[in-house]
């Protein structure tokens, strides 16, 4: 275990998500520009892929380059009256698309390199994309609560900028029918930091009957929007479903609809997919306020949290326990512990996803291989203890946090912590020593296990 204690950075990356307040012009200008940055990217990909076949090596910047060539003159970027459309949206628009690709295909080869789960990228679809568009710092400026935007002028912003520092960018995108501007800020440490209201120590157990289970016994419910909305989403689905099916009854489409086939679109159909939306973007909200208002009192209250590295994408699959996994959001709460422990200075310790948590007995550390996945309570055969799975798991994470914060205060800085994937803006961070769960548990089983397994790396932010 190593610590970081001591350490501060110059600066922490951190954004702001604005509401807006476009005019109608405003609003039909977003929409083209999402729309030409989604097909630039299409056309980027298509290039792309094109390339790679006939065995040449493919380059954003080559590509970009060629695009540049043919915007404003070929038949394919131009309108109705022979104009070049694109000259109507702010280039940043449909110049960041080749960036984004560039990357997309960095990740999916380093995931393919290291053995990991990949996907290469894939061609956006009006409606089933984000709508989305790019700008670059010095193409904006932001007033009290306006933005001064490129081609549309001042929109309101429901709120003032709240990080003091150097914009580094922004993006304009939808959710449903609202429009909001994510500015990226590079935020002094100073002022990027927070103070904790305590400093506490706690295990967190997270669980789909209770979505955290602190280590005092305190059980958090999470609200599971998307089981309260259920019924309501199948009802505005079906709706949607039936006017999509009207539409091409009229067009004579039976099946499938062709590519490249446009549908009439009618009112109706427009109002209902909106309601749709709108009721997505409710569910994805209420899920969001949950998550950080459960995170940012977990990081302010205490100075070492611990909780499992559970494997999402496996639990995923199974059938039954997907839906209220997703409901949740597991992997969200982690995330978000992990980027707000840097603010607070809090010790984020991951045990491993083998940790058998629930099946040590944390009083005296004798273990229950024989708990199933639905024992919810359980008595040792080694103290009579009696225990809840869901607090004893919480207090022996809560153990593991203890143990890693002494570890953390009394060494030096070594090596860097074993969890990738921390969000931009944290810094290095100290830990991933691994320390076996017999000398944190006192009694094991015997059957060595707990020395391939259960250990924990940590993290200090």
């Amino acid at each position: 275990m190593e610590s970081t204690l001591g350490i501060r950075h110059a600066a922490m990356l951190l954004a702001h998500r604005i509401k807006i307040q476009p005019t109608l012009e405003q609003r039909d200008y977003f929409a083209r520009a999402a729309g030409a940055a989604r097909r630039v990217w299409n056309w980027a990909l298509a290039e792309w892929q094109r390339q790679a076949a006939a065995g040449g090596k493919p380059n954003a910047m080559a590509l970009k380059k060629q695009f540049n060539r043919i915007k404003y003159s070929n038949p394919a970027w131009l309108d109705e009256n022979g104009r070049p459309w694109l000259r109507t949206i702010h280039r940043d628009a449909h110049a960041q698309p080749f960036s984004n690709l560039a990357r997309a295909w960095t990740r999916y080869f380093e995931q393919r390199r290291a053995g990991r789960p990949a996907h290469p990228p894939a061609f956006k679809k009006k409606g089933r994309c984000r709508d989305a568009f790019y700008l670059a710092n010095d193409k904006f400026r932001i007033e009290g609560t306006t933005a001064v935007l490129p081609k549309v002028g001042r929109v309101a912003l429901h709120e003032a900028l709240r990080w003091p520092g150097r914009i580094l960018g922004a993006s304009i995108s939808r959710e449903a029918d609202h429009w909001f501007l994510c500015v990226q800020v590079e935020v002094p440490d100073a002022a990027a930091r927070l103070p904790r209201s305590s400093h506490g120590v706690t295990g967190v157990d997270l669980g789909v009957s209770a979505a955290a289970t602190l280590a005092s016994g305190e059980k958090i419910g999470a609200p599971r929007p998307l089981k309260a909305a259920l019924r309501r989403l199948r009802i505005r689905s079906r709706r949607l479903s039936r006017k999509l099916d009207a539409a091409k009854a009229l067009a004579g489409i039976a099946g499938r609809i062709p590519k490249g086939t446009r549908l009439p679109v009618s009112n109706k159909r427009i109002q209902a997919a909106q309601a749709l939306a709108r009721l997505h973007a409710r569910i994805a909200r209420v899920r969001r306020d949950f998550t950080h208002k459960l995170t940012t009192r977990l990081c302010r209250e205490n100075q070492a949290v611990a909780i499992e590295d559970l494997n999402v994408s496996g639990m995923l699959a199974n059938a039954r326990l997907s839906r209220a996994i997703s409901d949740v959001g597991f992997y969200e709460i982690r995330r978000q512990l992990l980027y707000k422990a840097a603010r607070y200075g809090t010790l984020i310790v991951l045990a491993d996803r083998w940790y058998p948590s629930s099946k040590l007995c944390s009083g005296c550390g004798a273990r229950n291989a024989a708990l199933a996945l639905g024992g919810r309570a359980w008595t040792c055969a080694g103290c009579g203890a009696y225990h809840d799975r869901d607090v004893n798991a919480a207090i022996n994470l809560q153990r593991l946090a203890t143990g890693a914060l002494a570890a953390a205060t009394a060494l030096p800085v070594a090596s860097p912590a074993a969890t990738p994937g921390t969000p931009a803006g944290q810094g290095p961070a100290g830990g991933g020593k691994v320390t076996p769960a017999r000398h944190e548990h006192g009694q094991q089983d015997g059957s060595g296990q707990e020395e391939n397994v259960a250990h924990f790396c940590a993290r200090f932010c």
